[in-house]
């Protein structure tokens, strides 16, 4: 049994270094420490809150003073020892420290809650957790909260009684908090702050043990037997009367062994109590309490063992988001780099092969933009009568040509293959822009990067720049293409044009039905016609031809290299690169690193409180 209380204990402590106390901590995963039983000690000021919980320690440790004297939640983890052993005091933001004299834990709890809230008389949400180890006490664990009050004091803010009821209240409205409230005997129960919050957070007091104080300042001849046996208030729970030292006692440094004592003596020999006795006092109320944590720990732990089995999921889930630390040595920094260059390089060829969208806009390139570019070149124009006869004249210079102007066929074919240039070079530039483009995405799409925006932004440089070289040697093939056609021209096409003749009127759709005339004049009208469309007739195959290869070109210029080797210059400099440049690419953003830091020591919490639970759970 002594093991479940100190479970709670560590994973507690545990919970309070990493941020995790509840209202106040990270509520971006499920809080554990809203999950772990407690029992929380309320009461208004003046009640003998502070008096109770040392009469269960038997050591008078607790700050004392007029006003609030509690401004932080004090954590009392007790833990019961061997009898002869030393008693001693542990803090845990102080864990290698043992205070043996409990003045001066009075006095480390003063200084620890100015650190924190200063000089002020403002309260804070942050724990103080401390641990006392001696064979006085039973193993339990008490959470000590600011004094309920009705009135500001001097230097407090308007908003301090609110806030001190709101922090008790996120504290005994958990469904696995145990409410100790502490009432003095000597005011009317119905007036309690403590009963009154515990009355509205656990209408049915389940969860509440009332506790009153005082019972030896009442007026003669009252006493408290009413709410002590349940009549003016009743509880699930049974009430337990404590009487603390009076303040001549402390005054006079009355050991507390002395006064649990005198506690006992009280009780057995009160004649309104003494039928209680045996029920009555601060030992009795720690025993009780010990039992009932005990208790109640254990019905709690498969649901506990829920809690953290699902935190541990969430958090994995969320490192696997934010990306696993980044090493500190260089090879490992670089194999880090090449494995995310792969991962997009990955993403990249996907979208090029089909397994992503975005590939499919190349082919769209080649199937619509070029051949409609082609349609629309003006070869109308440049074949029209006038520019024929004028091209062709030109060609003949001083010396008309005799039979055929081979000359100005070759003018017009070769004016007419300069306009191929402009589709050629811009269906390179199109499928550039689709490359870029799926650059763009594919950058995005790769989420192992999106930690790191330096080597985001010089990836993207590498492939740009890389995608540069590879348009510019595209543009020298495909208008290497077009050059080609104008260099040598396919003679077996002019060979296979039918006679050059004049057609009978009456029948201009079929000049090969007409017999020849050996009287054509070669400078007619039909003749320059006939030159025009017989170099139309060229050009159209011509542009046949490219529509087909320069898509060839483009991909094996383009799209190939692109898919081959986009990083292979990169790769080659990064091989280059020191130790510092590499660290330089892989810069984080400092708040995802110290959220990584955060999601990795609440994983290692979560993991060890499984393993401690589950070890719990078996020795049970």
């Amino acid at each position: 049994m002594e093991s479940l209380i100190g479970l709670v204990n560590r994973i507690q402590r545990a919970c309070t270094v990493l941020g995790d106390y509840g209202a106040a901590g990270d509520s971006t995963f499920s809080s554990l420490w809203e999950a772990l039983p407690s029992v929380a000690v309320v009461g208004g000021q003046s009640s003998g809150k502070s008096s109770v919980l040392e009469s269960i320690v038997g050591r008078d440790f607790l700050p004392r003073g007029s006003g609030i004297v509690t401004r932080r939640p004090l954590v009392l983890q007790l833990h019961k020892t061997d009898d002869g052993s030393q008693e001693y005091a542990e803090f845990l933001h102080m864990p290698r420290r043992k205070f043996t004299d409990f003045a001066l834990v009075r006095k480390e709890i003063e200084d620890e809650t100015d650190r924190l809230t200063g000089k002020t008389k403002q309260i804070s949400q942050v724990p103080i957790h401390l641990s006392i180890y001696s064979p006085n006490v039973v193993n339990l664990t008490l959470i000590d909260l600011p004094g309920l009050t009705k009135v500001a004091i001097d230097g407090q803010q308007e908003s301090i009684v609110e806030d001190i009821e709101n922090m008790v209240r996120s504290y005994v409205e958990k469904p696995n908090s145990i409410i100790l409230a502490i009432s003095p005997a000597n005011q009317d129960i119905a007036t309690s702050d403590a009963i009154k919050l515990s009355r509205e957070v656990d209408p049915t007091g389940e969860r509440t043990f009332g506790v009153l104080t005082k019972l030896d300042l009442m007026d003669r001849g009252t006493n408290a037997i009413d709410v002590l046996e349940g009549r003016s208030y009743k509880l699930q729970h049974p009430w337990v009367g404590v009487v603390n030292r009076s303040q001549a006692d402390i005054n006079k440094n009355v050991d507390m062994i002395v006064a649990r004592r005198k506690e006992n003596e009280y009780f057995a020999t009160s004649p309104d109590y003494g039928h209680l006795a045996s029920k009555m006092g601060s030992e009795y109320l720690a025993k009780l309490l010990s039992k009932h944590l005990e208790s109640v720990i254990r019905s709690r732990i498969p649901s506990i063992t829920s809690l953290i089995n699902k935190s541990i999921d969430e958090l994995e889930s969320e490192m696997d988001h934010l990306g696993r630390p980044v090493a500190l040595d260089a090879g490992a920094q670089l194999y880090t780099i090449l494995e995310l260059c792969r991962a997009f390089d990955r993403i990249f060829k996907e979208h090029l092969d089909g397994g992503r969208p975005g590939g499919d806009r190349i082919y769209g390139v080649f199937d619509n933009q070029l051949p409609a570019a082609l349609r629309k070149l003006p070869f109308d124009r440049h074949l029209s009568l006038p520019n024929v006869r004028r091209v062709v004249s030109e060609a003949d210079g001083y010396q008309p040509h005799l039979i055929a102007p081979e000359q100005g066929y070759r003018r017009l074919i070769e004016g007419a293959m300069n306009y191929f240039r402009g589709p050629a070079e811009a269906s390179v530039d199109a499928v550039h822009f689709v490359l870029k483009e799926l650059v763009r995405k594919s950058m995005a799409e790769t989420k192992e990067l999106r930690r790191f925006p330096t080597l985001q932004a010089e990836i993207v440089a590498a492939a740009n720049e890389a995608l540069e070289r590879f348009r510019d040697e595209s543009k020298k093939s495909v208008i290497r293409l077009v050059d080609m056609e104008s260099s040598y021209l396919t003679v077996d096409f002019f060979r296979k044009l039918p006679q050059e003749v004049e057609p009978k009127p009456g029948n201009p759709g079929n000049p090969a039905a007409t017999p020849p005339d050996s009287n054509v004049d070669r400078y007619s009208e039909g003749h320059f016609r006939r030159i025009g469309s017989n170099v139309a007739s060229y050009v159209g195959m011509v542009s046949e031809t490219l529509r087909n290869t320069i898509p060839k070109a483009v991909v094996y210029c383009q799209v190939k290299e692109a898919k081959n080797s986009l990083l292979n210059y990169f790769y080659t400099q990064l091989g280059r690169q020191q130790g510092k440049q590499l660290s330089q690419l892989l810069d984080e953003d400092p708040a995802l690193m110290e959220r990584r830091q955060q999601c990795a020591r609440r994983l290692e919490l979560y993991k060890a409180a499984r393993d401690e639970v589950d070890s719990v759970s078996w020795a049970r």
